[in-house]
């Protein structure tokens, strides 16, 4: 993964748990079908590796980031808010602000769910252009391809509901595919789940 292009490579920065998942694969579907480049912390599992290290590297590594900060409510549980997310924000930039000549060109696509939200939590990124899907996947896979389409002149890309329409057929597809090689589909992990996607691209 790390080989692959700065320019082309996206950095996803959302909740990694069963609550989020459709908005994951969504985006993950949606990034590559661009022909962007993914990259997640999914995509590597190293215990000799601090994991906030392994972050540092991988927005290094990437030009654009998407950063979903709607998972930001109370734990059930815990009664307390998940603060990674805006904390990988702060991260990304500031790589912007500080870094070399190729980290200034980094370029961030931030969701919310509801409009303005983000006021009452974090408003220190007030003024920035905030995007919210309304935890409406098609919504979010429209955003995502047009800011990737604004930020890929010399690429041509099908239109948000080409690309959602195609999401439900390989989304249909999925099941019988991980059941031909021995996949189960809610055991997936993310190298399985990405590696079906560009099967499915190439093959349709």
């Amino acid at each position: 993964m790390s080989g692959k292009s700065y320019n082309s490579s996206v950095f996803i920065n959302c909740p990694i748990d069963r609550s989020y998942k459709l908005f994951f694969h969504a985006s993950v579907f949606t990034i590559i079908r661009c022909a962007f480049n993914v990259r997640c912390a999914e995509e590597e599992s190293d215990s000799s590796e601090i994991r906030l290290t392994k972050i540092y590297r991988m927005i290094s590594e990437c030009k654009y980031g998407i950063h979903d900060l709607s998972m930001i409510n109370l734990d059930r549980k815990t009664h307390l808010p998940r603060f990674n997310m805006p904390f990988e924000l702060g991260i990304f930039l500031a790589a912007k602000h500080f870094g070399n000549n190729e980290q200034v060109k980094k370029n961030c696509l931030v969701f919310e769910k509801q409009s303005h939200s983000y006021e009452k939590y974090i408003s220190d990124i007030k003024g920035q252009d905030i995007a919210s899907h309304g935890n409406k996947p098609k919504i979010f896979i429209i955003k995502i391809r047009d800011w990737l389409d604004t930020n890929s002149k010399s690429k041509y890309l099908p239109g948000g509901c080409a690309i959602w329409n195609e999401y439900q057929r390989f989304r249909n597809w999925l099941p019988a595919k991980c059941n031909s090689i021995n996949l189960d589909i809610s055991e997936l992990t993310y190298n399985n789940y990405a590696e079906l996607v560009y099967a499915w691209i190439e093959t349709n």
